[in-house]
C-alpha cells in the first residue's frame, strides 16, 4: 500500500512558476508509472504528465514545454515543475501511481489557481 501526498499548490499570476510536490509513504522504485492529473470545476480528470521508473517522460499537449515532471527514488517523491502558468491551468492536481496496468494509488490533490 502507498499513500500519496501532494503539496506545493496554490495562487498564482499568469506566467508565474509553481512546483507541486509527491510525497509517498513507501517505496516508489518499484512502481514503474507515475503520474501527475488535473482536474478543472465541470471538466473530467485528465493525465497531465508521467514519467517511468527508468525516467521516460510523457506530457499532454496543452503542458508540453511548460512543464517537467521528475522523480526521486531514493527520497520516494515525484514533482511537478509548473512555468508559464495560464489561468487555463487552474485546477486540482493530482498525483498517482501505476504500479500495473492500473492507476491505484491516488493523493487527494493540491488546488493551483492561476489568475489573468
Amino acid at each position: 500500500q502507498v499513500q500519496l501526498v501532494e503539496s506545493g499548490g496554490g495562487l498564482v499570476q499568469a506566467g508565474g512558476s509553481l512546483r507541486l510536490s509527491c510525497a509517498a509513504s513507501g517505496s516508489i522504485s518499484s512502481i514503474d508509472v507515475m503520474g501527475w492529473y488535473r482536474q478543472a470545476p465541470g471538466k473530467r480528470r485528465e493525465l497531465v504528465a508521467t514519467i517511468t521508473s527508468g525516467g521516460y517522460t510523457n506530457y499532454a499537449d496543452f503542458v508540453k514545454g511548460r512543464f517537467t515532471i521528475s522523480r526521486e527514488n531514493p527520497k520516494n517523491t515525484v514533482d511537478l515543475q509548473m512555468n508559464t502558468l495560464k489561468p487555463t491551468d487552474t485546477a486540482v492536481y493530482y498525483c498517482a501511481a501505476k504500479p500495473g496496468l492500473v492507476w491505484i494509488y491516488w493523493g487527494h490533490g493540491t488546488q493551483v489557481t492561476v489568475s489573468s
